[in-house]
């Protein structure tokens, strides 16, 4: 909202909330999300064209068009828990946009929904009894963290969906119109509702895919002695596959990928697609396979016993650039590392109060939180990096190991080490899909 706010100053948005404290977040400099140049873009719009608020139903009657961004976390509890998604907030938003409307409305599903939710959702809206007619269309969102101004700035593709009737789809071109403000008409893609929602799972499931098939690569490559960074660059030379998402690491996170296959994985068994949904449900069990084999990696090395042991993790984002630790494999590793009862120190430029939130239940004696890297070093047995933070590549190892318990051991879960360079300082060290360098 903030940069179609930025790019279109003629359209008055206004961004509502249930959460007070959110809200004045907001409305400061002290964002209550890190995304690299979001300040700016805020600060372009904010007071002029952008506005934030906790009257909701103000907010709602006032707009032509509303965006739906809830939440939409999988199911704990009753039929398809762990795989369905959480629709609540969803349907309880519906209900609201209803009581507050006088009008007719465009409503635009932006939440990562399952497909012919926008079905749903119209049964709901337009089951009011004030004569109200709403459109609705799907529009997902495929802005990465860490990137998204600039992926929201220069999209590969911005993807409408409507019902092909003429209410739908001039109800399409309303927001197509809104994009056609800075994105190119050639990349708004316009389709059918359920193609649309399909599209933003499969993108995801597809993304993710891609990652877990290097990871299991990967672990040949450790077996065999081949290099998986070798493999992998003779892999995305071959044009038909391309380069991107084939950098092995300790496993993918983030709030979608893992979400995103298993609603993917419950829709198929909803239909039967039963040998479909194992296809992709495997998927996050090669991911959680690697987690897990990063973690007996290191207890193995470490002469199969990190009890009380001193353990800094540097990184606990999913990813760098943000400090989202949503299903982050570091908070995965640190949980394992706390149950063979080592002392977790973890380390990191902008996600910590979310690790700390994450990681409340854990005992405190067992797990730190140390911003300072050098810090979080002294005194350790090992250095795991689980976060590839461009700082982390500039760090003066030599000082770390020399404050560190000898044997030192430096784990790369990233792969963004001079390794070579690591063990002529004196680390032992333990690439993903690579010969480790020991000195013993």
């Amino acid at each position: 909202m903030s940069v179609i706010a930025a790019r279109c100053p003629q359209y008055e948005v206004t961004v509502v909330d249930v959460s007070a404290d959110r809200i004045r977040a907001w409305q400061s400099d002290d964002l209550p999300i890190y995304e690299p140049g979001l300040l700016d873009v805020v600060r372009q719009a904010r007071g002029r064209n952008l506005f934030f608020s906790m009257d909701i139903p103000a907010a709602i009657d006032r707009a032509e068009v509303i965006f739906v961004s809830v939440n939409t976390p999988t199911k704990t509890f009753g039929e398809g828990a762990g795989k369905a998604p959480d629709l609540q907030y969803w349907e309880k938003t519906a209900r609201t946009i209803v009581e507050a409307s006088q009008r007719n409305k465009i409503v635009v599903e932006k939440s990562t929904l399952p497909v012919r939710t926008a079905h749903a959702m119209e049964r709901i809206l337009n089951s009011n009894r004030k004569g109200i007619r709403f459109e609705v269309l799907s529009n997902p969102e495929f802005l990465s963290e860490g990137t998204a101004i600039r992926d929201l700035e220069h999209p590969d593709r911005v993807l409408i969906g409507s019902h092909e009737t003429a209410t739908g789809l001039a109800a399409r071109e309303v927001l197509v119109e809104i994009y056609a403000n800075w994105v190119p008409r050639e990349r708004i893609v316009t389709s059918n509702v359920w193609s649309a929602e399909l599209s933003k799972l499969a993108s995801n499931a597809f993304l993710a895919q891609r990652i877990s098939s290097i990871n299991s690569i990967s672990a040949l490559c450790e077996r065999t002695t081949a290099d998986v960074t070798e493999v992998s660059r003779a892999i995305g030379l071959d044009s038909r596959i391309g380069r991107r998402f084939l950098e092995a690491s300790v496993g993918f996170g983030g709030s979608c990928f893992k979400k995103d296959i298993l609603n993917l994985v419950y829709i198929c068994e909803s239909y039967g697609l039963d040998d479909v949904a194992r296809y992709w449900e495997s998927v996050v069990s090669v991911n959680e396979y690697q987690k897990r084999r990063f973690v007996h990696t290191m207890v193995h090395a470490m002469f199969d016993t990190v009890a009380d042991k001193r353990i800094a993790l540097l990184g606990c984002a999913f990813k760098k650039d943000t400090a989202d630790t949503r299903e982050s494999a570091a908070l995965l590793v640190a949980r394992k590392l706390i149950e063979e009862r080592a002392v977790v120190v973890i380390s990191d430029p902008k996600a910590l109060a979310n690790a700390r939130a994450e990681l409340a239940d854990a005992p405190a004696r067992r797990v730190l939180f140390e911003a300072d890297p050098y810090d979080a070093a002294r005194g350790a047995h090992a250095l795991a990096v689980l976060t590839e933070w461009d700082v982390y590549r500039a760090l003066d190892y030599r000082t770390m190991f020399e404050s560190m318990e000898k044997p030192a051991f430096l784990f790369d879960g990233r792969n963004i080490l001079d390794h070579k360079a690591l063990y002529a300082v004196g680390f032992n060290v333990f690439p993903i899909g690579k010969p480790a360098l020991k000195h013993f």
